[in-house]
């Protein structure tokens, strides 16, 4: 890595290990039968896309599902429940890592996600080792809250004028080819992660 200073993490597919189908199976399973034409691996669609948009209110985006669905009874916790089942877990040893670089390099999440999901790994995944996310990262830029998603340039450009970043002392670490593409265009340095790789050889810590 040359000259950098800040590293910056997708959360879904780079840290957390996802599972997307079992997400478009709940959601089929709660009524929504082409649930696989909203969820995608790296970019949403319709009231997905809206949620990691910051469009929607998580009641708003219940309402919708329900109206999307066949079954018209389903409750926000089952809608909840059979979303979240899209994470697999965060490795320990990922964790660890974050811990070390932030000795040296800024850290930074970078993730498209929604308020509910968000909420959950807050509250489930990041306290797995007695911590809060707040001790793995120095800020967590997140889609809902910026709104706007990857790959689009938009919110790269808020990244570096909220944080005040050099793209070119920065390394970004997504799964997303796309987002690659178009990090690399504004000036960061880039590493296209493999599903669940152990990427830990990429730093000497």
């Amino acid at each position: 890595m040359n000259k950098i200073k800040t590293i910056i993490f997708d959360l879904g597919g780079v840290l957390i290990d996802l599972d997307t189908a079992a997400a478009v199976r709940n959601f089929k399973a709660l009524g929504l039968l082409d649930a696989h034409n909203y969820l995608g691996d790296y970019i949403q669609k319709g009231i997905f896309l809206e949620m990691e948009e910051g469009k929607l209110s998580d009641e708003e985006f219940y309402d919708k599902f329900r109206k999307l669905s066949v079954n018209k009874n389903i409750t926000n916790k089952q809608i909840e429940d059979a979303w979240c089942e899209i994470l697999l877990g965060l490795p320990d040893y990922k964790l660890d890592l974050l811990l070390e670089l932030r000795k040296k390099y800024r850290i930074f999440m970078l993730s498209n996600t929604n308020r509910i999901i968000a909420a959950h790994c807050t509250k489930h995944i990041f306290t797995k080792q007695g911590l809060t996310i707040d001790n793995y990262f120095d800020h967590r830029y997140v889609s809902y809250e910026i709104g706007c998603v990857k790959p689009y340039r938009g919110i790269f450009e808020y990244v570096i004028a909220h944080s005040g970043i050099c793209p070119q002392e920065a390394l970004f670490l997504d799964d997303g080819e796309q987002n690659i593409i178009t990090a690399k265009e504004i000036g960061f340095q880039t590493y296209l992660v493999a599903p669940r790789e152990d990427f830990r050889h990429l730093f000497s810590v």
